[in-house]
């Protein structure tokens, strides 16, 4: 028995803010993921970017010859790593560098795999060539 002085919610209306509580989370959690993938983008572009300026400061110092920077960042004993490396590229943690510059050495190109983007997103692997002078899908250029 309720008293005159006594408030409260209706169970239907307690239902109805869980409704457009859940109706907003459906429309923003996608937003978010989609916002999240665009980050892991930027960073590959950021990477390959990141990895052309050190290869081509290295090149400044050796008449334009990149065959030495030829390898992955992760492997441990690369020496093209550590050239990079010296020239200022840093590595970010999620994607992975790997950098062709076949002899002669006056063009190279540079492929970076993103950790966390799905294979739906053209920008998991990306390339750079130094003849083309911007990332892009790997789909788009091959190296």
């Amino acid at each position: 028995m309720r008293h005159i002085d006594q408030r409260g919610f209706t169970l239907i209306e307690l239902l109805v803010v869980i409704l457009i509580i859940a109706i907003l989370a459906a429309i923003a959690i996608p937003v978010f993921l989609r916002q999240r993938e665009k980050a892991w983008t930027s960073q590959v572009q950021s990477a390959l970017k990141n990895a052309a300026t050190a290869i081509e400061s290295y090149g400044t110092g050796t008449g334009g010859d990149y065959s030495s920077v030829n390898g992955a960042d992760s492997a441990a004993d690369n020496a093209a790593y550590g050239l990079m490396k010296t020239e200022g590229y840093k590595k970010a943690s999620a994607v992975q560098i790997t950098v062709a510059a076949p002899a002669p050495g006056n063009v190279y190109c540079i492929t970076a795999i993103h950790s966390d983007i799905s294979g739906a997103n053209p920008w998991q692997t990306a390339t750079y060539n130094s003849s083309g002078g911007s990332p892009v899908p790997a789909d788009t250029d091959t190296c």
